[in-house]
């Protein structure tokens, strides 16, 4: 009997072991949160959320994220503010713009990239900005930073968008590279890794961008200050992934050749090196956000709305998981 009622506990204590380890992955199970993001362009400075789906660092924290792609950053903005998305990977205009008519929910709470690394690529004839004068130059969509960019860097080498070139408006990055190789365009304003695709194929750099370093807020993370309050915590492990995607992204080119040939396709070492040289520089290591990226936007837009000149930068900035992250040491790891 005693040995019996042994064999009993053991069993009894089996199970309860069992029955603690499956209650134990059921909690892990229901605690995983979900978040849907959003992205503007298929390029590298966007990267990250890839990169932390691939290295699986959303798993790690306990995300479930859904990423989607809506190229158009009024449209992207309006995502947001609908409550379709509850984080944007995305270029300042647009939401510093919806700001600017009164959507001041909206906030940035860290930068990828604050400086413009776009460039203009011609036909090997095209050899100056001055020979750009009467051509069809593309740009992904009118308003959006590739835009912005020829109109900023024609206008710095004396030169003005609206009368000296035909603006064509293609969709995105990757329709303006096919355009541009197809001959539809005489030159195309493209940004890493298009540019090095582009050069790789004959086409001539008439205007580096990095070196003009035009401040703009480029790539940003944006939230609504309304999700903060409700969701916190979730944001607050999303940026901790994007802080280690961050390092990947700075520290393992490898791996992220790996992801960029995966969602862009392009699997040209000699192009992903060219466009990897080019963009790190640029990429805020920290994820910082600059304030001087979102004047850029508020400058752009106050001839057009005047209550643009009453806001500052940092109006629309939470430095509040930036300020977590530098404490936690992520970046330093």
């Amino acid at each position: 009997m005693r040995t019996a009622h042994r064999i009993s506990l053991r069993r009894l204590a089996a199970v309860s072991l069992i029955v603690g380890v499956s209650a134990f992955h059921a909690q892990r199970v229901l605690a995983v949160d979900r978040l849907v993001g959003l992205h503007s362009a298929q390029v590298m400075s966007q990267s990250m959320p890839w990169i932390a789906q691939e290295a699986g660092l959303f798993k790690k924290y306990d995300l479930d994220f859904r990423l989607v792609f809506i190229p158009s950053s009024p449209v992207a903005t309006a995502a947001t503010l609908n409550g379709d998305a509850e984080i944007g990977v995305t270029g300042a205009v647009g939401n510093v713009r919806a700001y600017v008519q009164g959507f001041t929910d909206l906030v940035f709470i860290g930068g990828i990239k604050n400086i413009l690394t776009h460039s203009v690529l011609g036909k090997p004839d095209i050899k100056r900005p001055e020979d750009l004068k009467g051509k069809k130059v593309g740009v992904g969509r009118f308003g959006g930073n590739t835009h912005y960019f020829v109109i900023q860097a024609l206008k710095r080498l004396g030169m003005d968008a609206t009368k000296d070139i035909q603006t064509i408006q293609t969709g995105g990055g990757p329709e303006t590279l096919a355009a541009l190789l197809s001959g539809n365009l005489d030159a195309a304003g493209l940004v890493a890794p298009g540019d090095s695709a582009a050069a790789a194929r004959g086409y001539r750099y008439v205007i580096n961008g990095p070196e003009l370093r035009i401040p703009y807020g480029a790539a940003q993370f944006v939230t609504l200050r309304s999700v903060i309050t409700k969701r916190r915590a979730v944001l607050g492990r999303f940026m901790r992934v994007m802080a280690e995607a961050s390092k990947i992204l700075h520290t393992d080119k490898n791996f992220v050749y790996k992801v960029l040939g995966k969602y862009l396709r392009i699997t040209d070492t000699k192009v992903l090196d060219a466009a990897y040289q080019s963009e790190i520089p640029a990429l805020e290591r920290r994820l910082e956000v600059s304030e001087a990226a979102l004047q850029a936007s508020l400058d752009e837009i106050a001839p057009q709305d005047a209550r643009a000149k009453s806001i500052k930068p940092q109006d629309m900035i939470d430095r509040r998981y930036l300020v977590e992250l530098e404490k936690s040491g992520v970046f330093d790891k």
